[in-house]
């Protein structure tokens, strides 16, 4: 008895037992197994066979670079079954980063914006990995362009409408992630999307840190730099959401401008750059109890007066990039600037206050039409200073 194949398929065997003589050349016989074609052997599969649960990368064309931060690079790319757009942030899995295993901030980000569910938060679908360890990718939702390249490429200052329909988002996104006891640790203009469609989202998660009452000690070696409050220059390691309301006013004063307000170069002269403008801290004030105070307050008392007011006019004249602020605008800038992170505003005050009530009102969402143009200029561009790389 002839030994079966075992790549032979069922119709064989039975042709053989049915007819013991093989005839030279059997016309009815079916032809032998044949390999997979080349196309099906170098298609990947659905499902990674290591990663349970995830796709390939491979269920993505590649379409383009969008940018390089400092935890990963993100690029634009179509679901080949869907034809969605969507964004592709490829973690960064270096020798320095995985010394104790897999990246905390690549594992901070996906943990929070899994659990913050809010439409002016950017959203991650999934994560899917390449044809090695060391490709991982979160799969996020596409949008046009970030907040700081509107404001390089809009001509001329932005409307007051239009400011507060952005604000109000940012507000909006800001409340919701501070209402599930999250603070982001690195808000600023460049973490901050913005689609033609009037849609504003958070983004870049990867310095986020859940955050409990009491507070426990934390790094100060977080936010960039031109956003970061006083009390974490001056060493205070016991904070909450006041850094992140901070960074927020500093959004809301670049808006107006077209610029950052505080935009220092080194610790000492970010705080110089703040107390020029809004005058140094009293004597007895909670900064002057946090631990660099003795050190770093000294020159600031050269500069008592407040000078916020002289940054914005009420009224715009000529050809200026400054949006005017009304004298209820300025009051919402001095409660995100307050130096106490106490009696600082939170987001839901700051989007309930007057300056949201008073005409012109927001811009309704779905009429949001920037002017956004890219510029072909020789003018050098003022890149701000990267993210801090210690966590904690």
């Amino acid at each position: 008895m002839a030994k079966r194949d075992r790549w032979a398929s069922d119709s064989e065997e039975s042709d053989d037992k049915s007819d013991g003589e093989v005839p030279d050349a059997p016309p009815q016989r079916a032809p032998p197994p044949r390999a997979p074609p080349p196309r099906v052997i170098k298609q990947q599969p659905k499902r990674h066979p290591l990663i349970h649960g995830c796709r390939h990368i491979d269920c993505f064309e590649r379409l383009d670079r969008i940018e390089e931060g400092s935890y990963g690079i993100v690029y634009r790319a179509r679901n080949v079954e869907t034809r969605e757009i969507v964004a592709l942030k490829r973690v960064k899995l270096t020798r320095d980063a995985c010394v104790n295993g897999f990246p905390v901030t690549a594992l901070r980000e996906a943990n929070v914006l899994l659990t913050l569910a809010h439409e002016n938060i950017v959203r991650v679908t999934e994560m899917v990995v390449g044809h090695s360890q060391d490709q991982v990718f979160m799969v996020m939702t596409c949008f046009d362009r970030d907040l700081k390249s509107c404001l390089r490429d809009h001509d001329g200052p932005l409307a007051q409408a239009d400011l507060k329909c952005l604000a109000s988002q940012l507000f909006a996104a800001v409340r919701h992630m501070h209402s599930r006891w999250y603070i982001h640790r690195d808000i600023k203009t460049s973490n901050v999307l913005y689609n033609d469609d009037g849609r504003l989202a958070l983004c870049d998660f990867g310095l986020a840190r859940r955050f409990g009452d009491p507070v426990e000690p934390m790094t100060t070696n977080v936010v960039t730099l031109w956003y970061r409050c006083p009390e974490l220059l001056l060493g205070a390691t016991s904070y909450s959401i006041g850094v992140d309301n901070w960074s927020v006013g500093c959004i809301l004063a670049e808006l107006l401008l077209k610029q950052p307000i505080f935009a220092g170069r080194s610790e000492v002269e970010q705080l110089h750059a703040i107390f020029k403008v809004l005058g140094a801290p009293a004597d007895d004030s909670y900064l002057a109890k946090l631990p660099l105070a003795s050190t770093l307050l000294n020159f600031g008392k050269r500069r008592p007066k407040n000078r916020l007011r002289e940054k914005f006019p009420t009224q715009a004249f000529g050809c200026t990039p400054t949006t005017p602020l009304t004298a209820s605008g300025l009051d919402l800038l001095h409660g995100l600037f307050a130096y106490d992170p106490a009696a600082r505003l939170d987001a839901p005050r700051a989007a309930a206050h007057a300056y949201f009530r008073e005409a012109p009102f927001a811009t309704p969402r779905r009429h949001m039409k920037l002017r956004v143009e890219k510029k072909e200029t020789d003018a050098p561009v003022i890149e701000s200073p990267p993210a801090p790389e210690n966590l904690g």
